[in-house]
């Protein structure tokens, strides 16, 4: 479908994940021309789900213009499993970038990804650069955590705890930043409970507030939501400095 000079299309949340991917793949010299936001409905299998309206916000920043992806009728949990469920949120995203590879000149030539440890996400994406006929760019993939989280801080991204669900994390970690202190912090809870240092089994969930990709940083208002086990921020206004 495309060719070695065509564009290069970010998956795109604003989480940390998919903006190292994204930053990663600027600093190669690839040539993104859109990044692409799902906003799925609760408890997605697939995606990042809180604050993706900020992706907006992000990529204004960022200064690649952005597609927004409406899952459309499709609600979490209707499936029969998790595996039909993946293959059914994939489809709406795989339908935006079949548009975008004709309408992009040269066509789609890859897709960058987050993904770190999940091959349930990454198998569903690879299969689909496969019928797309691009590349998967995906610099994180079984990457160690901390090695990563490290390259994030010293490339001087600010990173937002905006979510948390799991046991050892309570409504304190909600909106603290993810530095050195944290990360230490994150390691003792991994040994005593398991937690991921990267959040990456949906732990927690974070927004990138600036970073040497963002020409403005995001500056936000927020309220603190908190039920008992797992909490996340209300965005109440959001704005780039």
């Amino acid at each position: 479908m495309s060719d070695a000079d065509g564009a290069w299309v970010s998956l795109f949340s604003g989480g940390k994940d998919s903006s190292w991917a994204l930053y990663r793949a600027l600093e190669d010299g690839l040539d993104v021309r859109r990044l692409v936001t799902v906003h799925p409905s609760d408890d997605s299998y697939m995606y990042h789900v809180p604050a993706t309206e900020l992706a907006e916000l992000a990529a204004e920043s960022v200064g690649i213009e952005l597609v927004d992806v409406d899952p459309g009728d499709l609600e979490a949990g209707l499936a029969d499993d998790s595996s039909e469920q993946g293959d059914d949120e994939l489809e709406p995203l795989e339908a935006a970038l079949e548009t975008l590879d004709r309408d992009l000149e040269g066509g789609i030539a890859g897709v960058t990804a987050g993904a770190v440890e999940s091959e349930y996400q990454t198998n569903r994406i690879e299969a689909m650069c496969e019928r797309l006929g691009c590349e998967l760019f995906a610099p994180l993939w079984q990457e160690d955590p901390r090695e990563l989280a490290d390259s994030m801080l010293e490339a001087g991204f600010e990173i937002l705890i905006v979510q948390v669900a799991a046991y050892g994390l309570d409504d304190s970690w909600l909106g603290r930043t993810l530095d050195c202190e944290t990360l230490a912090e994150l390691e003792e809870l991994h040994d005593e409970y398991g937690v991921h240092i990267l959040g990456e089994g949906g732990e927690f969930e974070t927004l990138v507030v600036d970073g040497p990709h963002m020409d403005r940083r995001i500056d936000l208002e927020y309220e603190r939501e908190w039920d008992g086990s797992r909490g996340r921020l209300r965005i109440t206004d959001a704005q780039l400095e």
